[in-house]
């Protein structure tokens, strides 16, 4: 049977909660996407907690769907004596020339049918479970006492009902209002609807100035409302996922913390946003990565927690883990790596600030200084292995993925030196360019035709199918194809899905693709002109999304079962770029698949 997530999330860029068809709150971090679940339930049934609204009769069935381009989720549940829908959402939306992104979680309760019985409890908890706060009432709220700011549900349900966990005939709107910090001062109904219109709204306008391909507009439409609520709007960093140590693969302990900003990301976000014409997001992202990187004189980390925080130890918390599956880990080692690709992303991504018009130059923040540190960290750090994209821990070369970054960013810092007639500047940056070329050129396998995953070894690994979207292989010539087909050959599973290497790691073998290498796929096999295959191949990968068109960072090309962090805003990003490639080759701006 294939396993899939049974959730659907809402965020409003200050949190994200992840909500069961089940209608319980089962992931939600307070107050940062990094920071102690208050309700843990995907992790442990126990010591999690619970926000539900479940039915006293015979459960019968329910469904999920989002409220028309917004991130406003409704869950309609079925039962013996009537039918109820839920409406859960984090308001977001634009006031007194800023943007209200409160911590808090609003959920309207609805009779759509017969007289259902319903049962509410709510159940934070504090630091990954251990603590269980102090439950008192107030006139129309319930106080969560002991956690780490005051939290209140204010409500117009009896709150005996609540305290009490006694079922009660939904015969009119209940309205539940979770706070964090400060509380809600105002008439609930009005207050909640409100509300409700507002972030509605906003959503649907956001949809509509974005750039969104009609190839497949629905799912990147999807795509991309994701995508914005994963970037916490405080600092501008984007985060990977909004959860930690969901398996890759059900025993594997490949159980990784995704809450952190990793720098490699950097390029292939950015570049989706540009492609959908949302430069807001951009520059705060920018701005991200000037105040993260700007005291770094060494070397860049692979990546920073969203505050720019740079230590991040991991630990393991004593939970039940998803599914039995531990261990469950806060915090992620990965940022002790070498990881020297990340040098090049950064500099890639600043190129849109010195070369896309539409940013207006004397406008933009100087990142001349930047771009000279950047340049050097690449060249000290030049014949240096390294831990490559995939973060072996246990494993150092010399990784082709790293010097093609290597080489595209320096060729990024050429055209940044022509814009600012910085000959110095140039001068270097052609010279690693050089360097780079000549050290992808050694992970050349003649026997294969193709370019392996470092020098030395023949190994295929799917990073390197950005020899061919990045330009270095140009898709028009036979050794672009040929090193297509030599990844095939090793890495193509089912249906598109592709795997990021075979060969052992610290973990042992590998049993689930991944799924941001499948629409890298998809986009080689355009760039080459393979296009027929590419949409065929889209479509079968974005089939393995979820209920809702929500990815998993992983999928087993045996059984389509999702497996790793959910959702994971790569595989989003993954999505947008390569439909966004594909609607570029078809150039039929009124074409709708």
């Amino acid at each position: 049977m294939r396993h899939t997530y049974d959730y659907g999330v809402i965020g409003n860029c200050a949190f994200i909660a992840h909500i069961n068809k089940n209608t319980n709150v089962s992931w939600m971090c307070w107050p940062r996407f990094d920071s102690s679940f208050i309700f843990g339930g995907m992790l442990d049934n126990d010591k999690g907690g619970e926000f539900s609204i479940n039915p006293i009769n015979k459960y019968e069935e329910s469904k999920q769907y989002y409220i028309e381009n917004t991130n406003i989720l409704c869950t309609e549940v079925v039962t013996e004596g009537g039918m109820y829908r839920v409406t859960d959402f984090a308001p977001r939306f634009f006031q007194t020339d800023r943007y209200y992104k409160p911590l808090m979680l609003i959920r309207k309760i609805e009779r759509l049918k017969g007289n259902p019985r319903i049962l509410v409890k709510c159940k934070p908890k504090g630091d990954y479970g251990k603590i269980d706060p102090e439950v008192s009432m107030g006139s129309n709220h319930i106080r969560f006492l002991g956690l780490d700011a005051h939290v209140r549900l204010t409500t117009n349900i009896p709150l005996n009902y609540v305290v009490d966990e006694q079922g009660f005939v939904l015969n009119e709107n209940k309205y539940m209002v979770l706070t964090y910090g400060p509380p809600l001062e105002a008439a609930l109904e009005e207050t909640v609807e409100l509300f409700l219109n507002k972030t509605k709204n906003y959503w649907r306008n956001w949809i509509k100035t974005a750039h969104v391909v009609n190839f497949y507009q629905r799912e990147a439409i999807r795509s991309a409302l994701t995508l914005k609520i994963h970037q916490y709007e405080d600092t501008g960093a984007i985060i990977a996922a909004a959860t930690t140590s969901l398996p890759e693969s059900p025993g594997s302990t490949r159980n990784w913390d995704y809450r952190y900003c990793w720098m490699r990301d950097t390029y292939y976000t950015l570049n989706a946003f540009n492609s959908i014409g949302h430069f807001e997001e951009s520059e705060k992202y920018f701005h991200y990565i000037l105040n993260t990187t700007i005291e770094e004189a060494e070397r860049y980390q692979p990546l920073y927690g969203i505050t720019g925080r740079k230590y991040l130890d991991e630990i393991e918390i004593p939970l039940s883990g998803y599914q039995g599956n531990t261990p469950v880990r806060v915090g992620n080692e990965a940022y002790t790596h070498i990881q020297n690709d990340v040098y090049g992303q950064v500099l890639v991504s600043l190129l849109p600030l010195y070369s896309d018009k539409r940013i207006i130059f004397t406008e933009r923040f100087d990142s001349t200084e930047l771009v000279v540190k950047t340049l050097d960290m690449i060249e000290k750090t030049f014949d240096e292995a390294d831990a490559g994209l995939w973060e072996f821990r246990n494993l150092k070369q010399h990784h082709c993925y790293t010097y093609l970054f290597h080489w595209a960013g320096s060729s990024a810092a050429v055209k940044i030196a022509s814009v600012i007639k910085d000959q110095k500047m140039g001068e270097k940056a052609s010279h690693l360019r050089k360097r780079a070329a000549e050290m992808i050129e050694k992970c050349y396998v003649p026997s294969k035709k193709g370019y392996a995953q470092a020098v030395g070894v023949d190994r295929m690994d799917a990073s390197t199918l950005q020899l061919i979207m990045m330009n270095y292989l140009d898709g028009n010539t036979e050794a672009a194809k040929d090193h297509l087909k030599a990844m095939e050959k090793e890495l193509h599973a089912k249906n598109g899905l592709f795997y990021r290497y075979k060969h052992q790691d610290d973990f042992g073998e590998p049993e689930t693709t991944f799924l941001i290498c499948a629409f890298w796929y998809i986009e080689a096999l355009a760039c080459v002109g393979r296009l027929d295959e590419a949409i065929k191949y889209f479509e079968d990968v974005v089939s393995n999304a979820n209920h809702l068109g929500l990815l998993s960072e992983d999928v087993n090309e045996n059984d389509g079962s999702m497996w790793g962090n959910f959702p994971q805003a790569y595989s989003h990003v993954g999505l947008l770029n390569s439909a966004h490639r594909i609607a570029i080759k078809i150039d039929k701006p009124d074409f709708l698949y």
